[in-house]
């Protein structure tokens, strides 16, 4: 983003000039308050600097051991990878399947997309398909859940201290790291910025050179002006139903006003995560097999044998992540659902803010797959102990995807809409 630049806020649609900022600094928009970018200095370099070092890491994280569980001089370790097998070997493979993509498929696809893109620029040149490798990083971004992976590890720790010796592996450390070092590339690589390298590269030759976009100083929000922000790459240009356009000039992505059909896809994906949110909850999500009997649990249980073995703040966190946290996304996204249904004009600047609050911490749900995941891998003493996942877990799985696709389709500038008609009607 550069100085004196129009944008759109993704947000509400507001139209708004970007001002000066010394280094550091980040532009919000006057209505809603969103982010809308940051002042900063070399991020491209830094990005580079950050994804290859994350790179190095992922390659360490996923060959080496996590953590292994000693009993009687008998020493069980697992990788990543050897988790996701074993959930598969069990039979639960929709399991296996998320926690593959989640933890080691889409952190991948990530740090491939960013040096695919940041390299060439590094060398000064533009990178090969680069239309392509954003929208990998685009795709990719969403999924990648490393922290609560690491969260969930921590969890997983504690309950196997319990059981046996716990030994932690390399990859339980480089984990911890190369969740910093992806937090930190994710923070420095800012699409636009890119974007406008690639763009500076391409028009030095005059190879590409995107048509004007015309300004309106009458209107507040870019579809009043005739106007879409493409959701891909962040580019200003012309209403596609007014100019005739097929797609985005620079990433060739469909451009849309707003998100089609959002409301009623919220509302499909929505109603999904409501009917599996009981099973979640009632069946068992681990089986536990001992010398001692066969036990149960459900995601309660698992809350209260925290609780009771002393482990407090995780039986809160825990609680807080499995339980709360996928309780109030279904009913804040029911609540922005009708409300955006109704053509409600009330509070719009909090709905948004509520919104707001469900794309930060809906990832966080899925701790509780992850520590699954792990007791599964590491509880196989045939003789002593074995866990199994339940039924539950694939459940919970689905509702956690679920409230994610539904937050994705919604579309935050619909709140906006409503206020916007009632302000042009009172004129």
């Amino acid at each position: 983003m550069t100085r004196g630049e129009i944008i759109a806020c993704e947000e509400c649609d507001m139209l708004q000039l970007a001002a000066p900022l010394p280094p550091g600094g980040s532009w919000r928009c006057r209505r809603c308050r969103a982010e809308l970018g940051r002042e900063r200095t070399n991020g491209p370099e830094r990005a580079l600097a950050f994804t290859l070092a994350s790179a190095v890491l992922l390659v360490i994280s996923n060959a080496f051991p996590i953590v292994g569980l000693s009993v009687n001089g008998h020493l069980v370790q697992t990788t990543l990878a050897g988790s996701v097998r074993m959930l598969y070997m069990h039979g639960t493979w929709p399991l296996a399947a998320l926690v593959f993509l989640t933890t080691i498929l889409t952190p991948v696809l990530q740090t491939l997309a960013m040096l695919w893109l940041l390299v060439p620029l590094r060398l000064g040149r533009v990178p090969w398909h680069a239309v392509e490798g954003f929208r990998l990083f685009q795709l990719a971004r969403p999924w990648g859940m490393t922290e609560v992976l690491i969260l969930g590890l921590l969890v997983a720790l504690v309950k196997l201290t319990h059981i046996a010796k716990v030994v932690p592996g390399t990859a339980l450390w480089s984990f911890m790291v190369l969740m910093l070092l992806l937090a930190a590339a994710s923070a420095t690589f800012d699409p636009r910025e890119i974007w406008s390298r690639i763009c500076a590269l391409k028009n030095a030759d005059g190879a590409w050179r995107l048509p004007p976009v015309e300004r309106h100083r009458t209107a507040v929000t870019a579809s009043a002006c005739g106007l879409v922000l493409c959701e891909e790459c962040g580019l200003l240009v012309r209403d596609p139903a007014r100019s005739g356009e097929q797609g985005c000039p620079r990433c060739r992505a469909r451009l849309h006003t707003r998100k089609p059909a959002s409301i009623s896809r919220t509302w499909a994906y929505l109603s999904a995560a409501i009917v599996l949110y009981i099973p979640a909850n009632v069946l068992p999500v681990m089986k536990t097999s001992s010398l001692f009997g066969a036990q149960k649990d459900t995601i309660m249980s698992g809350v209260v044998y925290l609780w009771v073995s002393g482990s407090w703040p995780l039986a809160v966190l825990v609680f807080i992540a499995s339980i709360v946290v996928p309780m109030l996304k279904i009913l804040g996204l029911a609540y922005l659902a009708v409300s955006t249904q109704l053509h409600s004009q009330w509070l719009p600047g909090q709905r948004t803010r509520i919104y707001r609050a469900i794309e930060l911490v809906g990832r966080w749900s899925m701790l509780d797959i992850y520590v699954i995941t792990m007791l599964v891998a590491l509880v196989q003493f045939q003789a002593l102990a074995t866990i199994e996942a339940g039924p539950a877990s694939i459940a919970f799985g689905a509702v956690v995807v679920l409230t994610l696709l539904a937050a994705m389709a919604f579309d935050p500038r619909l709140i906006w809409d409503a206020a916007e008609s009632a302000h042009v009607k009172t004129k």
